[in-house]
């Protein structure tokens, strides 16, 4: 078993600091959140990230034991906060899954993303969010 820590410190504007500091007082706020302000992140953002590299991994574990070997695999998570009566509710994730896997066709492609979408730990724990969709696309192999 792993855990890991994330911390915040909230002073008109949050600053967020993770264990390994790859987030060191890293900015987040309203303005990150609810408007265009660039200079921060927000949770949703960082819901996302977590989300596509669980799931990448995820998907890369399932490909190395079909006995296939991934040569690249690129996923983008798009989180939605939707306004719900007096507040705000996740309800929407989705997952964009490119990825060049030599040897396999588009149906055991399809099958194996599906398959880590549904088993990747962060998946489980965002099962309260109504729609995690997954469009996942196989590139061809360089050269081809």
């Amino acid at each position: 078993m792993t855990e890991k820590s994330a911390s915040v410190n909230w002073e008109g504007q949050g600053k967020i600091s993770t264990e390994t500091g790859a987030l060191d007082q890293y900015p987040y706020g309203f303005a990150s959140r609810f408007e265009d302000d660039r200079r921060g992140t927000n949770p949703e953002e960082l819901l996302g990230a977590a989300h596509a590299a669980c799931f990448t991994m995820a998907f890369s574990f399932a490909c190395d034991k079909a006995g296939l070997a991934t040569t690249e695999v690129d996923t983008q998570a798009t989180v939605r906060l939707a306004k719900q009566d007096e507040g705000f509710v996740i309800d929407r994730i989705r997952l964009t899954l490119q990825a060049t896997v030599p040897g396999i066709d588009d149906t055991k492609f399809q099958e194996i993303a599906e398959t880590a979408k549904r088993e990747c730990p962060l998946s489980k724990a965002l099962a309260s969010v109504a729609e995690i969709t997954l469009v996942a696309t196989l590139r061809p192999k360089v050269g081809v």
